[in-house]
């Protein structure tokens, strides 16, 4: 009895902590949408009109080029098709932002739905490489962008203080990462490891153990043997922030009563990439993003409402992209057939690393 409620309670905690940051996400846009002026916005809207539509074929391209980065992270002889990883990656991105777990859900999601295609382990090394390179993009893009909002605007104390941070904090990331590939840290094996050596779930981790140092080595292994696909794999994820920047310039062109400059959108494109970092867990960044997003553009002498029409704009074309999301993930469905063959694949790729090492050693002669 009490066992079964310790599980009820464990699986209520997420529930909870979600409706609470949701209730706080939502107090917080409807303080700033209040603040900006409901008229102003409606008004901001109006003036969009069918430029909705250019708006959502611009930000179409940013899911296609995560899809094709991800493509080229594959080894031989696994390939993934474009169309197959496009719609995988639509129907993750819309678990992810359905739930406050973010990258938790959406990643396995996308190697769930290709499945029928790739193996699941060479589904998630490959996205596993692809994001490690995408957050590299989104640590310069965010830096860049920074720079450019302090040399190029009259900034608080408190918001030049907030930008010395993220400029810190990204050189931090990157630094760790760095030494990450670098000595190849094997994190999650070895706290695997960890916990199997003091007898802590044994019966569970026997196999995983294995499973995850398989994983670390594809990994791994792929920066040392596919060195020519970084530059094409780093152009997806820059040509992905330069579609955020062209977005928001078409929907400041529409609503702004200034024209937009490709410095404005490059710094507002920065601070909607480093919101959505630092608040993945919240669903659709509700608030959180009509307020930074709202600050910046007031500081970028846009006003307050332009920055909250900007962000309810992108909350629209998410809640179109999540709907899609969606309806793939539906008609794509889980099969319980499917699931049992992975099963068998992972149970023989987690005697792979062996094998893994010896091809290492004869192309290494």
């Amino acid at each position: 009895m009490s066992h079964t409620l310790t599980n009820n309670k464990k699986k209520l905690a997420p529930a909870v902590g979600s409706a609470v940051f949701s209730a706080l996400g939502l107090a917080l846009f409807a303080y700033f949408v209040w603040k900006a002026g409901p008229q102003n916005i409606w008004g901001n809207i109006r003036q969009l009109g069918a430029g909705f539509l250019v708006v959502i074929v611009i930000s179409g391209i940013r899911p296609a080029l995560r899809a094709l980065a991800w493509t080229k992270c594959f080894e031989a002889p696994h390939r993934l098709p474009f169309r197959d990883a496009y719609r995988a990656y639509l129907a993750g991105d819309a678990m992810g932002n359905l739930t406050p777990l973010g990258l938790v859900v959406s990643e396995p999601a996308k190697v769930a739905q290709a499945r029928h295609r790739v193996p699941v382990v060479a589904g998630l090394s490959a996205i596993a490489v692809e994001n490690s390179f995408y957050m590299l993009s989104v640590a310069l893009f965010i830096s860049a962008g920074t720079v450019a909002l302090m040399l190029s605007f009259p900034l608080s104390p408190k918001l030049r203080v907030a930008s010395y941070a993220t400029l810190v904090g990204v050189a931090v990331v990157v630094a760790v990462a760095y030494f990450m590939v670098r000595r190849q840290w094997k994190l999650l094996s070895g706290a695997l490891e960890f916990f199997y050596g003091r007898g802590l779930a044994r019966k569970f981790l026997e196999t995983k153990r294995a499973r995850a140092r398989s994983l670390e080595e594809r990994i791994y292994g792929f920066y040392g043997r596919n060195r020519s696909r970084f530059v094409p794999i780093l152009l997806c994820d820059f040509g992905f922030h330069l579609a955020t920047i062209t977005e928001i310039y078409v929907t400041l062109y529409f609503i702004s009563e200034m024209p937009p400059t490709v410095l404005t959108a490059f710094v507002l494109g920065s601070v909607e990439r480093l919101i959505t970092v630092i608040f993945k867990f919240i669903p659709m960044r509700v608030g959180v993003d009509e307020a930074g997003t709202g600050l910046i553009t007031k500081v970028l002498n846009l006003g307050t409402a332009a920055g909250v029409t900007l962000a309810i704009v992108r909350k629209a074309r998410v809640v179109v992209w999540t709907a899609i999301g969606v309806a793939l993930f539906v008609r794509q469905g889980l099969s319980l057939r499917g699931v049992a063959a992975n099963e068998m694949e992972e149970t023989i790729i987690a005697a792979e690393p062996a094998a893994i090492r010896h091809r290492e050693r004869i192309e290494a002669r």
